[in-house]
């Protein structure tokens, strides 16, 4: 099957999942990882999912389980760490909510949906390396301005030899943050900045790897609209898309 993890994918992923606990044991973990895979590339009602996976109750509370114990964002990050790429690029994406991910519990600004020009939305930061592998995801609403997201990013995703950004991160706070890490700001001034700054042009070129990214990301119907209610889990189904990314 096309969504299924390859028996390569499944060596490099099968160190990182989490060790078996006392009492029963946990059904196996292959099929339902191909479970959530296959609602993440279609998009699918978990109801909807193929009775080859198992149970859709099974798949279903594996995932929501192990988002809320943060076990996607472990994997996630103990592959991300294997990169030594030192060029990074940021961005991010506005995806529009499904009716179904509002009026959650808490309200919508707590789940990270917000308003923007697209109606109800999320935002989606990222900082990829130079093989377009996720280095850091951020999920905010979708009315929050990607320079207040940055020194989190920066922060998160660790050195870098220079960081590669469009105007929106152009701010004197944001090339300082990027100063004090020791890499080179790659981001072109405002077009009304009085004393433009100059930056390496063919480095800036390379900044679609972060637009590739994106484009691939929202191959996935599961990511091309958020369902999911609680912020947790929509950040949990980017962080399977990112590990796949990394096994693949």
């Amino acid at each position: 099957m096309r969504f299924d993890l390859s028996d390569e994918e499944w060596t490099a992923i099968a160190p990182h999942l989490p060790k078996q606990g006392r009492g029963p044991k946990r059904v196996d973990d292959r099929r339902v990882m191909n479970g959530i895979f296959y609602i993440l590339r279609t998009g699918a009602p978990w109801r909807d999912l193929p009775d080859r996976y198992g149970p859709y109750t099974t798949v279903y509370n594996r995932y929501a389980r192990w988002a809320r114990r943060g076990v996607w964002r472990s994997i996630f990050e103990a592959l991300a760490k294997q990169s030594d790429d030192s060029l990074f690029f940021v961005d991010s994406s506005i995806v529009k909510a499904h009716r179904a991910a509002t009026g959650a519990k808490g309200g919508n600004w707590r789940r990270n949906i917000g308003r923007s020009r697209g109606g109800r939305t999320s935002k989606v930061h990222a900082v990829v390396d130079e093989n377009g592998r996720p280095r850091c995801l951020i999920i905010t609403g979708g009315q929050v301005h990607d320079s207040q997201v940055m020194p989190r990013l920066l922060n998160d995703a660790g050195g870098s030899i220079a960081v590669v950004a469009d105007k929106a991160y152009g701010s004197n706070l944001i090339r300082q943050c990027i100063t004090d890490q020791g890499a080179l700001a790659v981001i072109p001034s405002k077009s009304n900045a009085r004393k433009p700054i100059p930056h390496d042009k063919a480095l800036y070129r390379m900044r679609n790897i972060v637009e590739r990214f994106f484009c691939t990301m929202k191959d996935m119907r599961r990511l091309a609209t958020r369902y999911e209610k609680l912020s947790e889990n929509f950040l949990a189904m980017v962080h399977i898309f990112a590990i796949r990314l990394w096994i693949n």
